[in-house]
């Protein structure tokens, strides 16, 4: 059946319909309040002339729909649908900031970290935070005052002794037994829960009673810690009630476009100030439809999101706006509105969002160099780091069969490779060809180090290479009592960037990404370096085995033809008197003799 004869068979109902193509792959999500009305559209003459349109049309082999109640329902189901199916004729939403949320483990001893991805496993996580190092900030105050970790120790088994954090009063060492007891750590979880879920004043009472409990059995130090601590969350909830009392919580989205590159912005302003920007990039929009693309956009953006804002202005009104207004509502609980602002100062934030968006397009597909400040701030959003690094040691191995093993230590910082940093290992204790024992022994050359001397950790750690390695690299800091290092990898060929910690969600950015130019730039620096390095080291070896093999010239003469002619050709070519001027005449017959055989 033609597909023209088979949408004029589908229902006069709201629903969402799919376009398929040979393969019976989706190619095309859609949503109507008619089924028939819209589908049959597609087959206009005006729709038909539309590049966009064309396409989708000439490829579909079949159309597939699903009927609902009303188009609400039919809205929802087309964002599930298209996040499960990722059709490629629809607008996807990608981005390189993600939200980020607090994550509470579900597991005997709960632990508490950042996280970007929301998963089915039994955590609970609370978000999402604006800005970003907010949520990082919280963590931190969580481990300086709940004592709950964000550490990978295996927590099934005891451990012989504490890590740092236990030493430096970060977290309550369920790892060793008997330095905390399961009631005092679930105690402290749930004080984490009440803090995480607003709810302040029910966390002071606890407080408050447990620190005169605690008074009056004169336990003074634990009471005065107790004090200090309700002191800070009591303050802290006098700070949320007046911030709600200033101001209310818009996002305001504005992009710039030169078809088939978009980029958009994205400005949160909680309780009437700006928090936060995002960036949002597009390589694909050929035929840009700006109502279309912010449709699509929001419903991705918030049907699957916990925090709803009160408003969200947009540059430009679209077919469903009050649909999803109500939907948006229902999910919220109170009033959402979907704004175009046309004067005052709400167009006036519009228009600086419009600028960024510009801003943005330019850096990122007319390759502007971004500060080094602009840079650091990026890095830490996309790979989910507590800071911005702005110093990176990346490390690479290199060897032929296992063979004059070496390892280089490369160093960006500031903005820049700081070359008077480098360093060469020469792999002493490892056999054979096994990269992830070299890794382990220069990580655990280099930071030791570090630690005898009492200097700073940089603010990442990079390994060449891909999860072998970097756990390699894990377990050699934490070997040496260094459990809160920024750590990753980026393994060849896919480009995939692993943060330790978080390998179940590994990094991918787009091809135009900074980011990932300024993450390989730094990779193939340090193999460059690696392989020079491996490269001497053969060589040297090379001459010096060949010269050795000379009777009757030693090993103080050998070191003296190689610093005087750097290689066996030139101590192959040079005449005897050259060759006896440096080694004598003895000598200067021996090796003529050697060459001359």
């Amino acid at each position: 059946m033609e597909l023209r004869d088979k949408a004029s068979q589908l229902p006069f109902a709201p629903g969402v319909y799919l376009y398929k193509d040979a393969a019976d792959r989706v190619i095309y999500v859609g949503k109507a309040k008619s089924l028939r009305d819209r589908v049959r559209s597609y087959f206009s003459e005006d729709k038909l002339a539309d590049a966009k349109t064309g396409a989708l049309i000439s490829e579909a082999r079949d159309i597939d729909y699903i009927q609902v109640d009303n188009e609400k329902e039919a809205l929802a189901l087309e964002n599930n649908l298209i996040k499960q199916y990722m059709p490629r004729f629809n607008i996807l939403l990608r981005d390189d900031k993600t939200y980020p949320y607090v994550k509470v483990t579900h597991e005997k001893y709960p632990r508490v970290y950042v996280t970007r991805r929301l998963r089915k496993d039994g955590a609970t996580y609370y978000g999402p935070f604006f800005p970003a190092n907010l949520a990082h900030r919280l963590v931190h105050f969580i481990h300086r005052h709940f004592l709950v970790p964000s550490c990978k120790v295996d927590l099934t088994r005891y451990h012989p002794k504490p890590c740092l954090q236990y030493h430096i009063h970060r977290c309550l060492g369920p790892c060793v037994e008997g330095l905390t007891t399961d009631d005092a750590y679930s105690a402290a979880v749930h004080d984490v829960r009440l803090f995480l879920d607003g709810r302040h004043g029910d966390l002071a009472r606890g407080l408050r009673a447990r620190m005169e409990a605690a008074s009056g059995e004169t336990r003074f130090e634990q009471a005065a810690s107790l004090r200090d601590l309700l002191a800070t969350v009591e303050e802290m909830d006098e700070r949320q009630k007046m911030a709600a009392a200033s101001g209310s919580d818009v996002d305001i989205f504005a992009c710039y476009a030169e078809p088939p590159l978009v980029a958009l912005n994205l400005f949160h302003l909680r309780n009437g100030q700006i928090v936060d920007r995002r960036e949002f990039f597009w390589e694909d929009q050929a035929e840009f439809d700006e109502p279309q693309f912010f449709s699509s956009l929001l419903k991705q953006m918030y049907l699957d999101q916990q925090f709803i804002p009160a408003e969200i202005h947009v540059p430009v009104e679209f077919e469903d706006l009050e649909a999803l207004e109500e939907l948006l509502s229902e999910k919220r609980g109170r009033r959402v509105e979907i704004r175009t602002p046309q004067r005052g100062q709400k167009k006036a934030l519009m228009a600086l969002v419009e600028t960024n968006a510009k801003h943005s397009f330019d850096g990122r597909f007319r390759v502007l160099k971004p500060s080094s400040k602009a840079i650091q701030d990026a890095l830490r959003d996309a790979l989910n780091l507590p800071d911005p690094p702005a110093r990176i040691e990346c490390f690479d191995i290199s060897h032929i069969q296992g063979t004059d093993k070496v390892a280089s230590m490369v160093v960006w910082e500031d903005g820049r490779m700081k070359k008077s940093d480098y360093r060469k290992f020469i792999i002493r204790t490892v056999v054979g060809n096994d990269d992830f024992a070299s890794m382990h022994e220069v990580v655990t050359r280099r930071y030791s180090r570090l630690r005898e001397e009492s200097k700073p950790m940089p603010g990442l750690v990079l390994i060449d290479g891909g999860l072998g390695q970097l756990h390699a690299a894990a377990e050699a800091l934490e070997a040496i009592g260094i459990s809160d290092q920024p750590l990753a990898a980026i393994a060849k060929r896919e480009e995939i960037i692993y943060v330790y910690g978080q390998e179940d969600e590994p990094v991918i950015l787009d091809r135009f990404s900074p980011i990932l130019h300024l993450i390989q730039s730094i990779r193939d620096e340090a193999h460059r370096f690696a392989v020079t390095f491996h490269r001497s080291r053969r060589n040297a070896r090379t001459l010096t085995s060949e010269l050795d093999a000379i009777h009757g010239v030693g090993a103080k003469s050998v070191q003296k033809l190689l610093k005087e002619f750097g290689s066996s050709e030139l101590v192959r070519a040079a005449p005897e008197d050259r060759l006896a001027a440096v080694v004598g005449r003895a000598a200067a017959r021996r090796v003529r003799a050697h060459y001359a055989q």
